[in-house]
Order: C-alpha cells, then sequence, then structure tokens
C-alpha cells in the first residue's frame, strides 16, 4: 500500500520513515525508534481490551546536540499520526512550593488540544448545516416578517406570500454572492461581554487558575441575547459559530477528546537535561532540578490529571524526551525516571554533505522557500550546485568557529546572504538572480575569514 493511501493510524514503520524523509535529513535511527513507537500504538488497538491495559508505551529519550532535528522529528511524527501534540521545556517548570509551572500543565495543555482538533472535526461534519441555518437567520434579519394584526395570524402560522418568498430568494442569491457584505444589519446573538471581572493576585503560574476559574463561572452564568448592528460578513460568521456550537453536542465532544488525548497524545519534553544534575552534585539549584524530576515521574509512569474537561490518565501517552547532555548524561537522572525512558537514541551531529541535503531534499526545503518568496516579486531566484555546495561550507565553519547550532546556522547565513536582493526585490521586477559559489563568497567570505565578526553575525 502506498504511505499516502494508508490511514494515518495504520502506516507501516517503513513508511512513517520514508514520510519524515521528506522534511528531516539523516538521524535514520531516531526515526526508526519513533516510528516503532507509532506503530505500536496501532498494535495495541488490535488486543483484547485485558491486555491492551497492560501495555505500555515505551518512552523515548532523543540526545543531540541543538538543531539536528529532534523537535521536527517529533512534531512530524504527531502531525503524521493525526495526533494530539504539545511541545513542552523542561526548564520552565519547578518543584512543587517554588514559583513556576507545575508539572501537570503540560497535561492540561495536551487535552486543550486535543478539544481543538476534536471540535475541528466536529465542525467540519456539520458546516453544511451550520451554514444553512445561519443564512436563514441572516434572512430573516434581512428581511423581517411582516408585522402582523392583531387577532389574526402569529408569525409562524403567517403564510409567505410569493412576492416576499421570490424577495427572500433574490436576497438569497445576493448573499452568497457576497453582494451584501457591506450593508449593515442588526441580529440577535449572545452576548458574551467580558464575562465577571475574576482576577487572581499571584505570581507566575496563577494565569491558568484564573482562567478556568473564568470558565467555570462563564458555565454557569451564559452569556445573555443580544441585539448587535454589524456588517453582513461579520453577521455571518457570528451566526455560523452560534450554530456550530448548538449543533456540536459538547459532553461528546469532550469524552472524545479525553479518549484521544488518553490513547494517542504525545508529550515532547525539550531540555530535559536542563533538570538533570551533574554526577556529585546536591545542593543549591541541583536540588529543585532533582525535585522537577520527582514531580515528572508520576506524569511519565501514569497517574490521573485533573482538567477542566474531566480527568485525564496518563499512563498510555507517550513522552518524547530531548536534551543535548553537554553537561550530564542520561545516568545521572533518578533511577526511577530513567526506568521510565528505557528507550535512548543519540542523534549525530550534522556534516557538510547533510548541509547540502537540507538546503536541497526536503519538500520545503531553505532554498525552495526562497525561491518562492522571490518569485512574489517577479524575481527568478536560481541556485546553483556549487552555490549550495558553498552555503553548506561555510555553515559547517560557522559552527565550528563559534557555537554548534546545527541546521538553524542556516537560517542566519540565507538571511545575510540575500538581504539585499529581498530589500530591493520590489524594484527588481523581471530580474533574474543566480546564487553561484562566486556570489556566496562575495557576499560572506569576509565575514567567515574574521572570526571576531562571524561570531556576532553569523
Amino acid at each position: 500500500m502506498d504511505s499516502k493511501d494508508a490511514p494515518k493510524d495504520a502506516l507501516t514503520p517503513r513508511e512513517i520513515v520514508a514520510e519524515l524523509d521528506r522534511h528531516v535529513v539523516g538521524q535514520k535511527d531516531a526515526k526508526r525508534m519513533v516510528a516503532i513507537a507509532l506503530r505500536n500504538r496501532w498494535r495495541r488497538r488490535q488486543l483484547s481490551p485485558d491486555m491492551r491495559d497492560e501495555v505500555l508505551p515505551k518512552n523515548i529519550i532523543l540526545i543531540g546536540p541543538t538543531g539536528v532535528g529532534k523537535t521536527e522529528i517529533a512534531r512530524r511524527v504527531a502531525r503524521l499520526a493525526d495526533a494530539p501534540f504539545v511541545k513542552v521545556e523542561a526548564s520552565k517548570f519547578t518543584e512543587v512550593g517554588y514559583v513556576g509551572r507545575d508539572v501537570e500543565s503540560m497535561i492540561r495543555d495536551l487535552t486543550e488540544l486535543g478539544v481543538k482538533m476534536v471540535r475541528e472535526e466536529r465542525q467540519a461534519q456539520v458546516e453544511g448545516k451550520a451554514r444553512e441555518l445561519a443564512e436563514e437567520r441572516l434572512l430573516d434579519a434581512l428581511l423581517p416578517p411582516p408585522a402582523r394584526a392583531p387577532g389574526i395570524h402569529t408569525p409562524a402560522e403567517a403564510p409567505a406570500t410569493p412576492s416576499r418568498t421570490e424577495t427572500r430568494e433574490k436576497l438569497r442569491a445576493q448573499l452568497r454572492d457576497g453582494l451584501l457584505d457591506d450593508r449593515d444589519v442588526e441580529v440577535e446573538v449572545t452576548d458574551k461581554g467580558q464575562g465577571m471581572p475574576i482576577g487572581v493576585i499571584g505570581g507566575p503560574g496563577m494565569e491558568e487558575f484564573t482562567s478556568n476559574l473564568r470558565d467555570m463561572f462563564s458555565g454557569m452564568f451564559p452569556g445573555r441575547r443580544a441585539t448587535r448592528r454589524m456588517k453582513v460578513a461579520e453577521a455571518r460568521e457570528s451566526l455560523f459559530a452560534e450554530e456550530v456550537e448548538h449543533l456540536i453536542e459538547r459532553e461528546d465532544l469532550q469524552r472524545e477528546a479525553i479518549r484521544r488525548v488518553e490513547d494517542a497524545g504525545i508529550v515532547f519534553i525539550d531540555e530535559i537535561d536542563k533538570v538533570v544534575s551533574r554526577e556529585g552534585a546536591g545542593m543549591g539549584p541541583d536540588v529543585s532540578r532533582e525535585g522537577v524530576q520527582r514531580d515528572l515521574l508520576p506524569i511519565v509512569e501514569g497517574s490521573t490529571v485533573s482538567t477542566k474537561y474531566g480527568m485525564v490518565r496518563t499512563d498510555h501517552i507517550l513522552f518524547i524526551a530531548a536534551g543535548a547532555f553537554h553537561m550530564s548524561k542520561p545516568a545521572d537522572m533518578i533511577p526511577e525516571l530513567q526506568g521510565r525512558f528505557p528507550i535512548r537514541v543519540e542523534l549525530s551531529s550534522l556534516v557538510e554533505e547533510d548541509f547540502v541535503r537540507i538546503l536541497t531534499e526536503p519538500r520545503a526545503a531553505l532554498t525552495r522557500q526562497y525561491v518562492d518568496l522571490m518569485r512574489t516579486e517577479g524575481v527568478e531566484l536560481a541556485f546553483t550546485e556549487e552555490g549550495v555546495r558553498e552555503i553548506a561550507r561555510i555553515a559547517v565553519e560557522a559552527n565550528g568557529r563559534t557555537e554548534n547550532i546545527g541546521a538553524r546556522r542556516l537560517f542566519t547565513i540565507m538571511e545575510k546572504l540575500l538581504d539585499e536582493v529581498s530589500f530591493n526585490a520590489p524594484d527588481m521586477q523581471g530580474v533574474a538572480v543566480e546564487v553561484t559559489a562566486a556570489f556566496v563568497q562575495e557576499r560572506l567570505g569576509d565575514l567567515v575569514k574574521d572570526a571576531d565578526l562571524s561570531r556576532y553575525i553569523l
């Protein structure tokens, strides 16, 4: 089966790696591990219910310097699986009792994303019906029913006259053609207003509590109906949003979102090495770092987290951690947390050939992005093979002379290389620009030779 035709949750590891190859260069071992982890999700769903609960995900640690593809691999896998995915930085969390975010917030964020995903799917299912209902309400506002005489007919009973029906259909045609978009109309909508002025005085980390408190009171005191005057285009979208809310069953949406988060959610914990103490350390900030690990432990090994949508079990959520581990190593993690990340993959540093492939192979390669961007101004930008290799060589040299930031170095180099073309592009319509090795040397050669300048500019 071709990977493009396979259901997203039934892709084989080989097909998953092939999809990842379209976006991420190299790092074969890391791709294989995450592909196996994703396929194991599908295998688990084929098991009997009693065995299904016993099979736990094999969490992964990706070890490698910055800019080698750790985050991109995890993000692409989540998009490939159409699974709720959240990226968090371990250094943003603090031990309970300290100022900062608590570790459970990552599961609450994941649940929010799960709800958003399911809501978008349900909205697509009811969009046609919601558009029809919104259109009828808008037509009622544009062509109000005639005032009834006392004791004759109620509005529901009043028959539509041929002329009125014809006028309504004419308005419908104009509405669909966008001819009435700039016209003012009065419609009745739910006036949510600003809600109750709820606020909590506190330090960082209290925003989430305030938001949950506000959501709770908004559910207890729903918005009142109010008549507002607005443009037809704005009214159409406002009425459409209301009809969508009426057609979507909220409790069913939340149940499906929680089920999807529990069965398919992926949490990417970046900079995990920042909360790992060096061997032999144990004083000062290192105590707090170990505290964060201990707070992470129950989340990773399986616990129940309270969210505003309900209780979420983390037993089958896949956790992918990543870090450079320059100053520490995975063995410095507390033993209990080490055991919850049984798979460790080391990503290799990028060499010149990798940079060449990054610039040319991915579907949205950096060179293709710049070609398309310049084309919008009428400028035909082209990169020769020698030009690409020279850019790659300079990227490797800059990474060697200064801090090694991996593929991210290419963004800096490409911007510096093409800044003059980008600035003058509006006045260069019809001009062809070819990026050759000589062009690259002319623009960047002196910067690379001067170590002090390259440290600040490249």
